[in-house]
């Protein structure tokens, strides 16, 4: 018993050992006189640093699931010098970062090696779906890197166990990198579980060959002079526009033998699991009686139901709590449970929430479907890729008087008619028993999702502007500011509703909330009241005084002034903001000029700004409608004139002839 116990801790040390070893991550690179004698890179000209060479292995093992990734950089301006700061990005709830090494390579060849601390900051800190997201990074900073230095440094990220299905390839970096290589050990299953291993690629560089599976399984690519990703405002998502190779695992689903098939298998699966949540129909039946009356028209009874499913307690926009909490409250588990269940208990899931409100819609007589889609935060969906998992959100398609209408009552705040923004305009899978069908949501209207601003403002003899202001947010912009600040108290919801106001005015300002908007209620626009200061809103010109033509345009400074753009044009929903102020001007003043109206209709957007004077006052009015969702870069010199137009229209001043007390001021 004794020698076995002896030999059992041996054998464990053995292995714990052999797995640091397996882990420690790529050995650094012999010293290269001509990567030392380098000063440009003529593929990348002008370039501040270039990466000489990366390489990353991934090892998909289910239990301990880890990447090792190694940098060499080649610092070539004194602005390359930053990239000494080194900053490892990760998310705290999936994977840390551990086994950090790395040392700089002068000039002429000697090595500082690196002794110094590893620190972690947060990057990004918030919630998703109620649970606590923390984006964090390891970061630290070589020394003595000058000008012509090499840095090199490798780390592992380490992936919590069965962490397998974001499995990916970032082949694109904020630097050219000269050659770069990966590897994959993927996970192929076990006794009690199987899966089929493909993988697909996106926009690959002309130096890369398609990965390839070696005979000892490993999948492997090399790549050489990848160009730098570009970022630029209102682009795709990044993910979408990178170089990347992504590894598909599927379970339970036979290797397709083309994409019909597989598509076809998927969604009968699909349904047969949705059926199978849903069919209750008798309970269904009898919880639409309690909301519903026999009278009511289809518009209404529908209305009825999505107002009624969106008041079950939404778990996946809740506080996350720890399983002794959900033991205390005494909640069940919301796994392995049907619509019945979830109507009964008065709890669900969003995906579940959303699927009582199709078996609801049966039951009231609605034609109607389960639909899956595809949710454009992070990528385009695209069916050649076949990949299952990217279908990745519910929502219900119903027909309602010859019309498909799309609802997702399951996400928190949705107003009756739309769907969250990254759920529009999106392909997704209609589900039915054979298969199921492709469909695409459908894109709301800008005047669906609207800033109004009404102002009633005095102009003081010492050039003050205040007053009162009423801010109503309509559509999506009232559900993502409720969403937003679901969590926070009154408090913290007045700062952010202040600091939205003030955020958008182009000087020193203050905003003071006044009212109690609706936080609570998915239908009605969140409505906000403030006492609105804006110091020394009038700039003086001689014998006169001068104010903009327009008050909220912070938005719209700096957008789109560069004369080139790499890639197309982005927005995440359409939308329109439009403003309505009155300025009362002091007595004795006289207005000497106005600018012209301003119309510019280019069609996916307009743009309107018009002052008028009436008996001692001014009426500004401005409006700004973006219709479009997605522009091609060779579009984009035509949107460029566009926003040059605005601001030169929002820059427009109103001239004042003050009286005679300001004047002699």
């Amino acid at each position: 018993m004794f020698r076995l116990g002896k030999w059992l801790a041996v054998g464990l040390a053995v292995c714990m050992l052999a797995a640091r070893e397996a882990k420690a991550g790529v050995g650094f690179q012999p010293v290269s006189p001509d990567e030392l004698k380098m000063t440009s890179e003529p593929l990348a000209p002008g370039a501040a640093a270039v990466i000489l060479y990366r390489q990353v292995d991934r090892d998909d093992n289910i239990h301990t699931p880890h990447e090792d990734n190694y940098f060499r950089i080649k610092i070539l301006t004194e602005e390359g010098r930053k990239h000494a700061d080194v900053e490892i990005p990760f998310l705290k709830e999936n994977e840390d970062i551990v086994n950090v090494r790395a040392r700089t390579i002068r000039p002429d060849g000697s090595i500082a090696d690196f002794g110094g601390k590893v620190f972690e900051k947060y990057l990004v800190k918030g919630k998703f779906e109620g649970r606590d997201i923390k984006y964090l990074a390891k970061t630290f900073t070589l020394t003595d890197v000058q000008v012509g230095s090499i840095i090199e440094y490798s780390y592992t990220s380490d992936s919590h166990e069965y962490m397998l299905f974001d499995s990916h390839w970032t082949l694109s970096d904020e630097l050219f990198t000269k050659k770069a290589q990966f590897s994959l050990k993927p996970y192929l299953g076990d006794s009690y579980m199987s899966y089929n291993l493909r993988w697909s690629w996106n926009i690959l560089p002309a130096g890369a060959a398609p990965p390839k599976e070696g005979p000892d399984h490993i999948i492997r690519m090399e790549a050489s002079n990848i160009p730098a990703f570009q970022t630029e405002d209102y682009m795709p998502p990044p993910e979408e526009l990178k170089s990347r190779v992504d590894f598909i695992y599927e379970e339970g689903l036979a290797a397709a033998k083309d994409q019909a098939s597989y598509w076809k298998d998927f969604g009968k699966k699909k349904n047969g699991q949705l059926e199978s949540f849903i069919g209750k129909r008798k309970a269904m039946e009898a919880a639409v009686a309690q909301i519903v009356s026999p009278n009511d028209s289809q518009d209404v009874k529908l209305r009825k139901i999505y107002d009624r499913v969106q008041q079950i307690r939404n778990t996946s926009f809740e506080v996350q709590k720890t399983e002794q909490e959900q033991k205390r409250a005494k909640e069940k588990s919301v796994e392995n449970v049907n619509v019945e269940d979830i109507w009964k208990r008065g709890y669900g899931n969003g995906i579940q929430v959303t699927w009582l409100f199709l078996g609801m819609t049966r039951a009231a007589g609605f034609e109607a479907y389960g639909c899956w889609v595809s949710d454009r935060r992070q990528y385009f969906f695209s069916p050649v890729t076949m990949q299952g998992s990217k279908l990745d959100t519910n929502v219900v398609l119903v027909k309602l008087n010859g019309k498909d209408l799309y609802l997702d009552p399951g996400g928190a705040f949705t107003p009756f008619g739309l769907l969250e923004w990254s759920e529009t305009g999106v392909p997704g899978l209609r589900l039915d028993k054979d298969g199921g069908a492709w469909i695409r949501t459908t894109l709301p209207q800008a005047s669906e999702s609207r800033i109004e601003r009404v102002g009633k403002l005095r102009l003081s003899d010492s050039g003050d502007l205040e007053g009162t202001l009423t801010v109503t947010y309509i559509g999506l912009e009232a559900m993502y500011h409720r969403l937003e600040e679901r969590h926070a108290d009154e408090v913290e919801r007045k700062k952010f509703l202040e600091e939205r106001v003030t955020s958008q005015i182009a000087a020193a300002s203050e905003a003071e909330l006044t009212n109690k908007p609706d936080w609570t209620n998915s239908e009605t626009p969140l409505v906000a009241e403030f006492n609105l200061k804006i110091p020394g809103w009038v700039s003086n010109a001689g014998r006169r005084a001068v104010i903009p033509a327009a008050i909220f345009t912070t938005a719209e400074k700096g957008i789109f002034e560069h004369a080139d753009r790499v890639h197309p044009i982005y927005f995440e929903y359409p939308h329109q903001k439009a403003d309505d102020v009155t300025i009362e001007l002091p007595l004795g003043w006289q207005v000497s000029s106005l600018p012209l109206p301003q119309n510019r209709d280019a069609k996916a957007a307009v743009y309107t700004l018009n002052v008028e004077q009436s008996k001692g006052a001014l009426r500004l009015t401005r409006k700004l409608t973006i219709d479009l969702l997605l522009l091609e870069t060779k579009y984009y010199p035509t949107l460029r004139t566009f926003f040059q137009i605005v601001r030169t229209g929002d820059g427009e001043q109103i001239v004042l002839q003050p009286g005679e007390i300001h004047a002699r001021n």
